[in-house]
């Protein structure tokens, strides 16, 4: 028997007295990456997750009949809609697929109504994911602290970056035998490249979710896609070694994923403001509340990337009052994730706008 879901209220986040400086630091050192890969490219590209793999389109179904917990916000009516899935990589520069990164996963929900976030335009709800459940700091500070670390080498040599990863993943792999995981190592070059289809992917961060708090995890549930957990890429010689994988995966195959809910039940055990603290499933177990389903489809269609890539954002903070990102890192995504889209949209003269 589970605990019953905490209740949400303002009073569950902690606001730090230097948060605005943070961000504002933040704003700086992404704009060094930003401004390195533009002269570099002749193009701007995103801060985080520049390289995109694939850009699908498909549709969510809504549950019906779910219990009065899980049935919130944009899951409290059934139906279907719209949406756009682009899976990448973590870093603000493009790289060789040899250097093996963390897999990213943003989902767009279209045709969204009711009362939205601050600031949030158009009738969409995003979600943005990665395929680890902590996030590698506890807070923006210490993010900041790595973040400063990395921007110096975003056009950095690529031979070299290629030589860390695979030590990285020796490193990794050393570890991972005693039972250890380390977000900070596979940030850096150590994750093992695996197929993004057959990933299950997080929100790490913490989110109102109506009446109640929650993280939210993609999980795939087609059989084919299943069929490729934890395969590894072999990036030998092939820089875009992922996209085309991805490409052949989904060319003749029709994807399906469920959309979970993880409640938070605990405040000490499932906290809000430290993101590298893994909820325990056995204490907040996830509930299936929707499903995502694509048709087969070219994965790297290029009207499709042209419209997702340039003409689109995601942000944490698109989407509904009821989903209203929670906690240090989330409250600094806010400002950060929007002042990444408008550069992006000077430099290459090309406004993003939601869709209405």
């Amino acid at each position: 028997m589970y605990a019953a879901p905490i209740r949400y209220r303002p009073e569950l986040e902690q606001v730090k007295p230097d948060e605005a400086e943070t961000i504002a630091q933040l704003n700086a050192t992404f704009d060094r990456i930003l401004e390195t890969t533009n002269e570099d490219y002749g193009h701007a590209v995103r801060a985080v997750h520049a390289k995109a793999h694939g850009v699908l389109e498909g549709t969510l179904t809504i549950n019906a009949d779910l219990p009065p917990e899980l049935a919130q916000g944009l899951f409290a009516t059934p139906g279907e809609h719209r949406v756009m899935m682009r899976l990448s990589t973590n870093p603000g520069d493009i790289l060789d697929d040899a250097i093996s990164l963390p897999r990213g996963l943003a989902i767009k929900v279209f045709d969204v109504d009711g009362a939205r976030l601050p600031g949030a335009e158009g009738r969409t709800q995003d979600f943005v994911m990665v395929n680890g459940k902590v996030f590698q700091a506890k807070d923006a500070d210490k993010f900041l602290g790595s973040l400063k670390l990395l921007a110096p080498t975003t056009d950095a040599i690529e031979g070299g970056k290629k030589a860390l990863s695979a030590v990285l993943r020796g490193v990794r792999s050393a570890i991972g035998a005693v039972g250890i995981e380390s977000p900070a190592i596979n940030s850096l070059g150590g994750a093992p490249n695996v197929d993004p289809v057959g990933e299950t992917y997080y929100s790490v961060t913490p989110f109102r979710y109506g009446d109640h708090v929650a993280k939210f995890s993609l999980r795939p549930i087609a059989p084919g896609l299943r069929a490729r957990k934890g395969d590894i890429i072999d990036t030998d010689g092939e820089r875009d070694a992922i996209r085309r994988t991805v490409q052949e995966d989904l060319r003749d195959t029709e994807g399906e994923w469920e959309f979970r809910v993880q409640l938070a039940r605990d405040e000490a055990h499932q906290p809000i403001e430290d993101p590298t603290v893994e909820w325990d499933e056995e204490e907040a177990p996830f509930h299936r509340v929707g499903v995502i389903r694509t048709r087969a489809q070219d994965s790297w269609d290029p009207a499709r990337v042209e419209q997702v890539n340039e003409q689109m954002r995601f942000s944490v903070w698109t989407g509904l009052a009821a989903h209203q990102p929670l906690g240090n890192i989330n409250r600094a995504r806010r400002d950060t994730y929007r002042h990444s889209a408008d550069f992006r949209a000077r430099a290459n003269g090309c406004p993003i706008h939601e869709p209405v």
